[in-house]
């Protein structure tokens, strides 16, 4: 009988243990750096929030590349994607092809695909209402005619296979574009300071400059339904907040998509609040648009600050370590002077976002790990060289008494070499460091955070407050630390300064 009772208490207990005592499902989602796909990976992690889940939103994470890369390494679990994209971008199928080509395709991946959302938006050519008047454009056939016009398309278009190369060899274009940020074409296009661009057909702004989308009269573009694209496992992994994501299936339609990129982009509302009007049916109100002090020092403000200074501080760390014996190398061995600067020379020529993209397959994840390296490879260059140089300076007739002293060449280094090198050495560094400091903004293109969070949105939102609130304290961060490098020197010299 005390058995019985026990075993009853024991199941009273655990009935009555609170949902919070039970490991909660966690996911992260993912989102591409343009205003439609901040929306839906919001709206796809709050879905996911009100199931129980712990959902994080990486989001703004560059091109189809990266974030593809992250959802492959288990960085993210899922993301929004279209399916021409997937079609020819991600599978290199041929347009048309049946949907169990797709399917299969991304199993090989580990891979699925699923969650049509309900409206597809698609690629087009745009151009000004008067230039299409001007030039009699209607459709892109028509731009044969005008061999001379400027062009500017985003830098994904200029590459993807359903991009300008297929575009332009369908239609015998002979125009050469040019590379332009989306999120910037619409002023230029306003501006007239470019002709035609590529748009989204659920862009916000092809209504509001009253532009002329061309008509695709070749075919060319294939459908761009909305869909999620999610790692195989993942409705085993988190069954209850899939069940509540797979629910979003056919919810937002064309119209209803443009309002909310609109909302972001012409009304100023967060990417949150646009969630959260979704989901609750809740009216958008028209809000206060944020001044630059609020961004500035608005509630992710500390947030951003510390993960900048991580970024940079890890990175300067490894450069010197690595850089100081490159440096020493350099100076001691003149054979190996040349292939030592060559070489971090040609690093240094790398373009940003191309050293980025090859890291994140050797480190096998996005994030602070490759964003860490290829800032610690940027630094390298003015530690090598003033490293040597600072070593070269030392006077040879020191370096030779105190071998004579039957110092030896560790004990040299330490006490006549380095002390003497040191401040051109320092210099190095805080060059590095200043640098490094501005440098650090593009690890959000990968999903590192820091002050360049605010830029890649700014970016995508056109939105030159929100790009000085990134900004502006990535300068001022490196201006601080140009000051403590420069008291650091000046404590240096005046401690080597002979005594009075």
């Amino acid at each position: 009988m005390p058995r019985a009772l026990a075993l009853r208490f024991l199941l009273l207990l655990i009935c009555a243990l609170p949902a919070a005592a039970w490991p909660a499902e966690r996911l992260v989602v993912g989102s591409k750096r343009f205003t439609e796909s901040y929306i839906l990976g919001e709206i796809v992690a709050r879905t996911a929030q009100e199931a129980g889940a712990q959902p994080a939103h990486r989001a703004g994470l560059g091109n189809t590349a990266v974030v593809l890369q992250a959802l492959q390494t288990g960085d993210i679990d899922v993301y929004p994607e279209y399916l021409g994209t997937i079609e020819q971008e991600i599978l290199h199928l041929p347009p048309g092809s049946p949907p169990e080509r797709l399917h299969a395709g991304l199993a090989r991946m580990g891979l699925a695909l699923g969650v049509p959302l309900g409206f597809a938006n698609g690629y087009g050519l745009a151009t000004t209402a008067a230039r299409a008047r001007e030039l009699s454009l209607g459709s892109v056939s028509d731009l044969k005619a005008h061999p001379g016009l400027q062009v500017a398309v985003s830098q994904e278009f200029l590459g993807r296979a359903d991009g300008w190369p297929g575009l332009a060899a369908r239609y015998g274009l002979p125009q050469r574009p040019a590379g332009i940020d989306h999120g910037l074409a619409y002023e230029a296009l306003a501006a007239g300071r470019i002709a035609v661009t590529d748009i989204y057909t659920t862009d916000a702004q092809i209504e509001r400059l009253g532009l002329v989308v061309l008509l695709d009269d070749a075919g060319y573009f294939p459908r761009y339904d909305a869909v999620l694209l999610y790692r195989r496992d993942l409705p085993q992994r988190v069954p209850k907040a899939w069940k509540r994501i797979a629910a979003l299936e056919g919810r937002i339609d064309q119209g209803r998509m443009i309002r909310m990129n609109a909302e972001a982009e012409l009304q100023g509302r967060s990417f949150a609040a646009i969630a959260d009007g979704f989901l609750h049916g809740l009216a958008a109100a028209q809000p206060v648009r944020a001044g630059l002090r609020e961004r500035l020092f608005g509630p992710d403000f500390a947030r951003l600050t510390r993960e900048h200074v991580a970024l940079v501080a890890a990175a300067l760390l490894i450069a010197v370590l690595a850089g100081l014996p490159l440096g020493a190398l350099a100076a001691t061995r003149r054979g190996l002077r040349q292939p030592v600067f060559a070489v971090v020379g040609v690093l240094q020529t790398i373009p940003a976002l191309a050293l980025l993209a090859a890291l994140i397959p050797l480190f096998g994840r996005i994030g602070t790990v490759p964003a860490v390296a290829a800032l610690a490879i940027y630094a390298l260059l003015p530690i090598v060289r003033n490293t040597e140089a600072g070593l070269a300076q030392v006077p040879r007739g020191l370096q030779l008494a105190a071998t004579a002293l039957g110092l030896t060449p560790a004990q040299r280094w330490r006490v006549i070499d380095l002390p003497l090198a040191a401040p051109v050495v320092l210099a190095g560094i805080k060059t590095a460091a200043v640098i490094t400091v501005g440098t650090a903004t593009i690890a959000a293109f990968i999903g590192a955070g820091g002050y360049g969070e605010r830029i890649v949105q700014g970016l995508a939102l056109n939105d030159s407050q929100m790009l000085l609130a990134g900004a502006l304290p990535s300068a001022a961060l490196a201006l601080l630390t140009q000051g403590v490098f420069e008291l650091m020197e000046r404590w240096l010299v005046s401690r080597q300064a002979p005594a009075p």
